[in-house]
């Protein structure tokens, strides 16, 4: 199995009983489980991500511009020998230390604190990923985009042994969108958070969880997985001091047997390093001018590639508690947006000197920010996320700092045994229910009618009936071509028409057939869209127990870039 064994410090007792794992550091299962079953899906045949991503895991010429190296085990090579030669060992210390510090209420496991520890080594690197701080995970992907990234530095661990890799999840600390993650889907119930919310989530006190807590351990019923879960979500939010030590607890319980390691980006001492790159953002509008060519350079790309954020003057809010608002620019000065707050250049530069901490990065110059404090070789995130990545290649270029390789996140599709035999049943391949709702039940009504709806051949005839017709028309009169094509058209109009009724005669005859294929799309698709984006793991876990975040990191294979489809 690839993940971490250390003895020396044991990860806390209730992380073995959620996780599930031996005194020796082993996962176990028990007796009724029975491994996952996994399938690979390549992401292109799932119709779920952009042109832009699909041409930059097509590798199209015209998109390398837009990024660094190309995700492989063998180019990481050179982006090791890249990040190793740009970045500070001061850089090490202070990360290796802050981290200390943000760990220092936590039980972490062995694998964790040699991870911090290795950061100050000039041989250390790592993966990371990013996540806002969804309540109780938010949706799966949440954890796929962290075990996505404890595979890899797995795997690059088995590659390049002379070196050392930690996988890492940064907080979305100070992001203030609270309606984006005061919520979670429990069997199709959204369990929600109801408060004000102003200023960085992570700074919120926990006020008001007491009552959501009571209301999912209503809904989770009884059983030793149900009750681990009580316990994990009522020691992460009902017995921490904010949004951000609740996260961070939650995360470490989870996957810090795994080596994770947590960082929260919203720390005097990290956004010291970054005090350059925001005087040269807020006054030189540097992000600004390199990510706005960026996208005209995108813009002029053949395709229908949407382009995912447009970069402000000034890419800062100013942060205090109870407040988050942008930075700007007034003929007098600086601004800060919904408030009183006003600065001139100098002492604007003054308050930055002295408390870089007020400075929060929006999402062009967050990504810098984390380039800046780690020794970072790959962010790991999906489509959307990588879709504004790639504005920020000549940014980087411009700050001096090693642009990252772009790894889309494994995505995945967990189906239990009976929905396999229902998909095995109704004579559907799994690729199948990635259709669009309308095109699947097309194509299975075709399959089965015992009748043929497809009018292609009576379409043939037509159209070689109506080129003798073109013939004769252009021996004799040539006004008489116009007549021919209106009445062709017309004939081919109807015969489409004659075919969708038939199909829709079709489907009411079959609805039986068509109503199971339906709902199993339904089930395993809820509203339309991937599973990952709604479910929470919680349902997961009752089915599964401990076995299930083992089998995702097993199964998962982050540089051959599928969709994993698993069977429980």
């Amino acid at each position: 199995m690839l993940f971490y064994h250390h003895q020396s410090h044991n990860p806390p007792y209730f992380l073995n009983v959620f996780l599930g794992i031996d005194p020796f550091g082993n996962f176990i299962f028990g007796d009724s489980f029975q491994p996952m079953h996994a399938q690979g899906i390549p992401f292109s045949d799932t119709g779920f991500f952009s042109g832009l991503i699909e041409g930059y895991l097509d590798r199209r010429e015209d998109l390398k511009p837009f990024y660094g190296r190309f995700p492989s085990l063998e180019a990481f090579q050179e982006q090791i020998a890249d990040k190793q030669r740009e970045f500070p060992q001061s850089h090490r210390i202070r990360v290796s230390e802050v981290l200390s510090q943000q760990y220092a209420a936590l039980k972490a496991s062995d694998a964790t604190l040699e991870h911090i520890e290795a950061l100050k080594d000039s041989r250390t690197f790592t993966v990371v990923t990013g996540h806002q701080l969804n309540l109780f995970t938010g949706p799966l992907y949440f954890a796929y985009k962290i075990l996505c990234a404890v595979k890899l530095a797995a795997e690059l661990s088995e590659a390049y042994p002379d070196c050392h890799f930690v996988p890492v999840y940064w907080m979305a600390t100070e992001d203030h969108d609270f309606e984006e993650i005061n919520h979670f889907n429990f069997r199709g119930k959204n369990i929600r958070w109801n408060r004000e919310a102003i200023g960085g989530v992570g700074r919120m006190d926990l006020e008001g969880l007491e009552a959501v807590y009571e209301t999912f351990s209503a809904d989770l019923g009884p059983g030793k997985r149900a009750d681990a879960l009580r316990d994990l979500f009522k020691n992460a939010y009902l017995k921490q001091n904010n949004l951000a030590a609740a996260t961070r607890y939650l995360a470490n319980e989870l996957f810090g047997a795994l080596g994770l390691v947590i960082i929260d980006g919203d720390e005097p001492r990290l956004k010291e390093l970054l005090t350059p790159h925001i005087e040269k953002d807020i006054f030189d509008n540097l992000g600004y001018r390199s990510v706005g060519k960026s996208i005209d350079k995108l813009r002029e790309l053949p395709g229908d590639y949407h382009i995912q954020v447009t970069p402000r003057e000034i890419n800062y809010f100013y942060l205090l508690d109870g407040l988050r608002s942008r930075l700007v620019a007034r003929e007098d000065g600086f601004g800060v947006v919904d408030s009183d707050l006003h600065f001139s250049e100098e002492v604007l530069k003054s308050e930055l000197r002295a408390h870089p901490e007020r400075f929060s990065p929006n999402v062009i110059t967050r990504p810098l920010y984390q380039e800046v404090i780690l020794p970072n070789l790959c962010y790991i995130g999906g489509g959307g996320e990588l879709a504004y990545w790639l504005e920020l290649k000549d940014y980087f270029d411009t700050s001096g700092v090693v642009f990252p390789m772009l790894l889309l996140r494994n995505s995945a599709l967990l189906m239990t045994g009976k929905q396999r035999d229902k998909l095995e049943k109704l004579q559907l391949d799994i690729k199948d229910l990635f259709l669009d709702s309308d095109r699947l039940i097309e194509k299975k009504v075709r399959e089965i009618s015992e009748i043929s709806i497809d009018f292609t051949p009576q379409r043939e005839h037509l159209v070689k009936q109506f080129q003798s017709l073109y013939d004769l028309a252009g021996k004799t009169d040539k006004s008489f071509l116009g007549a021919v094509k209106a009445q062709e058209v017309k004939q081919l109009s109807g015969l489409d028409r004659l075919e969708k009724r038939l199909l829709r005669a079709q489907k009411r005859k079959l609805e039986d057939s068509v109503s199971r294929v339906r709902d199993l799309q339904d089930a395993l698709f809820p509203g339309g869209s991937l599973q990952e984006r709604s479910r929470n793991f919680s349902e997961f876990y009752l089915d599964m127990g401990p076995a299930l975040f083992e089998e995702l990191l097993e199964g998962f294979r982050p540089l051959e870039m599928e969709f994993s489809v698993y069977t429980y």
